[in-house]
This record gives structure tokens, C-alpha cells and sequence, in this order.
């Protein structure tokens, strides 16, 4: 259950954030330094079913070698096994950057209900970036999408940063 603490940035971005946003984004977050620390891509994803998280995982690309290991990809896995069911339509996912194509599409395909992420990714975003996967023509399944505004914005954006400058 979580813990009802008044959410610091609610002042500051009051038509932006709520608490519970911020609460589930703070948590990807989390997830997106344990991916830095282990020297993967620093993604992090949550997702929230009926308020409560369902299922959280870290970008594990090199650790698992596999390429399709992306934190969007292992939270669907683990909360279709959670609610025995391949459809999330009820579901939530929190993003610490904006998923690519494929995950973007292995959203679609599982009836996410709504996909909010911290960073645009103009290159390889598939939730608008450089595509918008679910709203091509023909899609069977259409999510909502948001691009979270806010300091949690930010901080994702520095991590980001600072994982690809360490790398170059």
C-alpha cells in the first residue's frame, strides 16, 4: 500500500503533476539508477493496475543479452503473469523515456490503457517522437499517451545524459 505523504512538487507544478504521477514516476526513476549503476541504458517502468504497481523492471539489455529485454517489455511480461491475462487495458505504464518502436507496439498489442513517459525521444520514440505506433492507420488498439512534465523530467533527462557522455 502506498503511503500518503504529501507530494513535494505539487506545489510547484500543480496543473502538471499529481501525486500519484509523481509517486509511480519516482519509482521508474529509481529503477532507471539501478539501470545506470548496472551499466545499462537507465530506463525504469512501472506498471500500475487499479493504483497499485503490478509490476516494475530496469532496462536489462546487456546483463540478460538480449535486445528485446527493455524495461517496457519485462513489466509486460511480469504483469500479464500477474494478472493471468495478456490484455492490460486497465493498466497504466510509467516510463522514465519515451518507449521505441517496439515497445511501443508490444504496448499496443497488450491493450495498455495509457503510457506516460518523462523524456521525448525525437530519434527513436514510437509513442510520437519519431513515430506514433498506436495511432497509424489501421491499429487496432489506441492508448493514451502523455509526456510528463515536471523536475522528475529533468532528472531522467540528466541520467540520460550522463550515461551516454560517460559512454562516448
Amino acid at each position: 500500500m502506498r503511503p500518503n505523504i504529501p507530494c513535494p512538487f505539487e506545489k510547484k507544478y500543480p496543473s502538471e503533476l499529481n501525486r500519484d504521477d509523481a509517486y509511480f514516476m519516482t519509482l521508474a526513476y529509481n529503477l532507471a539508477i539501478d539501470a545506470y549503476n548496472a551499466d545499462e541504458v537507465p530506463v525504469g517502468a512501472v506498471i500500475v493496475n487499479e493504483g497499485q504497481v503490478i509490476a516494475s523492471a530496469r532496462n536489462q539489455v546487456e546483463e540478460l543479452k538480449d535486445a528485446t529485454a527493455h524495461a517496457e517489455m519485462l513489466c509486460i511480461t511480469q504483469a500479464t503473469q500477474k494478472l493471468g491475462d495478456w490484455r492490460l487495458g486497465g493498466c497504466a505504464l510509467y516510463v522514465t523515456k519515451e518507449p521505441c518502436p517496439m515497445c511501443a507496439g508490444a504496448l499496443m498489442l497488450s491493450r495498455i490503457g495509457k503510457v506516460i513517459y518523462a523524456v521525448a525521444d525525437p530519434k527513436m520514440g514510437g509513442v510520437g517522437g519519431v513515430l506514433n505506433i498506436h495511432q497509424m492507420p489501421g491499429s487496432f488498439h489506441r492508448y493514451e499517451s502523455v509526456n510528463f512534465k515536471g523536475p522528475l523530467q529533468e532528472e531522467c533527462t540528466a541520467l540520460l545524459q550522463a550515461f551516454f557522455t560517460k559512454k562516448r
